[in-house]
This record gives structure tokens, sequence and C-alpha cells, in this order.
């Protein structure tokens, strides 16, 4: 019988659970992939929003400042990159001027610090490849960018430290409310628990209607984007937005914390929640409008295009909270955009209900710093050299494009919720994210996992189960 049982190895989920683990709880995160950051929270702009494009009132706003305001702390004690960059977001015309004042007065009615209406000369002079149509712009210093795979793995990590039980390709079918809390049969048999934190992005409609009759609707929101090489990475220093839209934030321009350029994404509402694949027209509309707000746009150096999944909840609304016919389950459902700069705040206020439902004890030892992968090119020559001559292996580059060597990926796999596939070695270490897209370090990544992991090669997997690389062989020869 577990206290809690989160679904959703996501960011909200993850940070949840790092909130709960501060107390004397039993505490279990299912995922039905096999590993964290898998869904909504691996394919998505990587923006810390600073909180101005929320309706004042709603959960969104709260919690999009609150997050913004927890991050820099986070960061530091979870050794995530971050930068406050700032964000701008582009009127075009003398028309569109009263709804940049507008989103003005949002973001000062938020708590928003710092916001500035800049004009022409302005914006250009702080962003010289800014479109030159612009007539003016909302500057909000406060806004940032972050790495989403590592805030995800950093606050899983740091959560099973603190002794929550990740249980991964945990597929969960139903949920039932009885007397001692909740049943819930998964892929891997049945697990009890007294609670239930309903994290699981586009799905959590599903789980939620299993419980109670107020039933909400979540529609995958597709969006599809281009990534520049880090060759182009310093055409735009800030976040460049346009103004919002319908569907959202719409197409933005933006460096990435790791240097590369990053364009998307655009809105499209979709039947298929796992409809992650890219389109023609949908790539080429990114491209239109992300060549409206910025010019010049260096798309000769795209290394790659993917698409990510938003939770759209009709009501264009965070619901968190416990379910009013359901007692003991919590939802943390409609977290999309401004979800990654909400999650710290969002998992806050998560563990909060649960903390006065439950009433624990706090942990005398909880550990809330933690360590990431070592990165050699981050030393000096001299303390390089003293690394690669006690582990040798962090002389050995296994990834050229992002020089990623041999010691960063053993690290990736033996440390806490270490990596079990290609994908989970690239999240941690980057490698395979450079401008070759792993056509050179694969093999070796999958030799260093083989090894490690005491398995043939050829069940090395991309993302787990059914994604081998090596296919045409025996399973007897295995």
């Amino acid at each position: 019988m577990y206290d809690v049982a989160i679904i959703g190895g996501g960011v909200t989920g993850a940070a949840t659970a790092r909130e709960l683990s501060r107390y004397q709880l039993k505490v279990c995160v299912l995922e039905k992939e096999e590993d964290v950051c898998c869904g909504t929270s691996k394919a998505n702009s990587g923006i810390i929003h600073a909180g101005y494009d929320a309706r004042p009132g709603t959960l969104m706003a709260r919690l999009n400042v609150r997050g913004n305001e927890m991050m820099e702390k986070l960061a530091e004690e979870l050794d995530v990159p971050w930068k406050k960059n700032g964000s701008l977001v582009l009127c075009l015309s003398e028309e569109g001027f009263s709804k940049l004042q507008e989103l003005y007065d949002q973001g000062a009615a938020n708590g928003v610090r710092g916001l500035k209406i800049l004009d022409r000369d302005e914006v250009l002079r702080m962003e010289p490849n800014a479109s030159d149509r612009v007539y003016a712009a909302l500057y909000a210093p406060s806004a940032g960018i972050v790495c989403p795979f590592q805030l995800n793995i950093a606050l899983a990590e740091n959560a099973y430290v603190n002794g929550v039980e990740f249980r991964f390709c945990t597929e969960v079918f139903t949920v039932k409310k009885d007397s001692e809390g909740f049943l819930l049969k998964t892929s891997k048999g049945d697990v009890r628990t007294r609670c239930v934190v309903n994290a699981a992005g586009v799905y959590a409609d599903r789980f939620h209607n299993m419980v109670s009759e107020d039933k909400i609707h979540i529609t995958a929101r597709r969006g599809e984007y281009f990534l520049l090489d880090k060759s182009a990475g310093q055409h735009v220093e800030r976040t460049i937005f346009t103004l919002p839209g319908a569907y959202g934030k719409g197409v933005l321009v933006a460096p990435t914390i790791h240097g590369n350029l990053l364009i998307g994404p655009n809105a499209e509402d979709i039947g298929d929640k796992e409809g992650t694949c890219t389109t023609g027209e949908g790539l080429s509309e990114v491209l239109t409008k992300a060549g409206r707000s910025v010019k010049n746009l260096p798309v000769r150096q795209v290394i790659t295009s993917f698409a990510g999944l938003r939770p759209h909840e009709d009501g264009h609304e965070f619901i968190i909270g416990e379910v009013r016919d359901a007692e003991g389950f919590i939802d943390c459902a409609g977290i999309e955009s401004p979800g990654l700069a909400s999650c710290p705040a969002v998992g806050e206020m998560a563990a909060g209900i649960l903390r006065e439902k439950l009433k624990p004890e706090e942990k005398k030892q909880f550990t809330a710093k933690r360590r990431g992968i070592l990165n050699p090119s981050m030393l000096s020559m001299d303390e390089r050299n003293q690394l690669i001559r006690k582990q040798p292996a962090y002389g050995n580059i296994v990834c050229r494009c992002e020089m990623v060597t041999e010691g960063e990926v053993l690290d990736a796999i033996r440390r806490p919720l270490g990596a079990r596939s290609l994908d989970g070695v690239k999240r941690r270490t980057r490698a395979g994210m450079g401008r070759c897209q792993s056509g050179f370090c694969s093999p070796k990544v999958m030799e260093i996992l083989s090894r490690e992991l005491k398995i043939p090669a050829a069940m090395v997997t991309k993302a787990g189960k059914g994604s081998e690389l090596i296919v045409g062989i025996n399973k007897d020869m295995l």
C-alpha cells in the first residue's frame, strides 16, 4: 500500500514527487515508458515564461509567475543549466498595439516584474535580426530558457534519492476507488494506494473520468519545430514571440540553453494522442510565421525537426486539486504552456494538498542538492588532464559533434535512475544531439549500453521495447 501513486513521469509528476519526498510518505511514480521525460516534457520550447500571457486570476497566471520565481533556486539546487535571457513579443503594425498593451496590463496584474513596451528603434538595437516591420514590442526581462530534459531528469533523480520509487514500463489501465483508497490495474500488476496524483499529460482526462462524474476533456495539440545548428545560435539573443492568437503564443525563435537555435511551434489539434509525426504543411507554416518576426533565418543550418503534444484542456486552464467526488484523487491536468515554467509551483501546490490531507512528518534528512553529469569541457586544461589520468574514459570522445566523452556516458548509465536506451543517454549527455544526429556516435553508445547493462547489442533500444536498432537476428543466437 502506497501513500501516493503518481501517474506520469514528466516534469509535473517529477516535481510533485520531489516535493512529496520531503515527507515520511511511501510514494511511487508509475510511468508507461522506459524513462522519465518521454511525453510532453521532452518536446517543447524550453521556455521559462515570464507570466504575462495568462488571464489574471487563473491558476495558469499564478503558477507561471510563482514557477518563474522558483526556477533560479531550483536550477542551482539541482545543477540544471538555465539562463534568464528575456523575451520580446513583437507587434508588427500599429493596429496590433492595443493587444500589446493588453499583454502588458495582464502581466502587471499577474505580478510580472520589469515589463516594458519598447519602440521600433529600441527593439532593433536589442535584436538586429528582428523584422524591419516591427512597430513595438513587449520586453519581459524575467523570461528565461532551460533544458527541459535535464530539469525533468534532475527532479526525478532527486526524488529517487530521497526515497520515491519509480516503476517504468508500467502502463496504468484503470483506476478504481475503493474503501481503502484506490486500486490501479497496470501492465505489471495491481498497485494499491491511499491517494493518486494524476499527472498523465494528454491522458489525464482518461484517468480523471474513470473516478469522477464531472468529466473533463483534453485535446492533443501538436506543435512542430526546427532545431538549428549551434552556428546559428547567436541569430537572436532573446526569445522572440509574435502576438498570441487563438491557439497559443504562436511561433517563436529562440536560442536554446545549449547554444542552438529553435524555431516553432505551430498548433494543430489532433485526435491521436501519440501523433508526434511532423508534416510538410506544418513545418512550412513554422518557417513562414517565423520569417515574419525574424529576418535572415539561417534555415540551411537546420539539423532536425520534431513535434510535441500539448495537453489542451477545453477551458484552457490548469486543473489542480482534489476531485470533488473522488476523495484522495488529485488532478494535475491540462498542464500545457506555460507548464514547464510552472512545474515547480504545480508540484508545490499538489504536494501541499496532500500534505494537508495526509499530515505526514517532515523528514529530518532531505537531500535538496543534486549534482549533474560532469562535463570535462567546463574544467581547466590541468583539471581535465588530472581527471583523465584518474578516469581514462573521460579522454575518449564518443560524440564528436557535442564532444561527449565515454566517462559522461558511463555516468549517465550508472547514476540514480540511469539511462537504459540511446534516447536516455542522449537526453542526459547530448550524445546524438549534434549536427550528425547520432550518425557517428550511436554504435559506440550502443556498445557501452550493451556492456554496462550486460545485454546483447541486439537488445539495446532507441527508446524502450519495440525500438531495437539491430533487427533480423534469430533470438536463439542471443
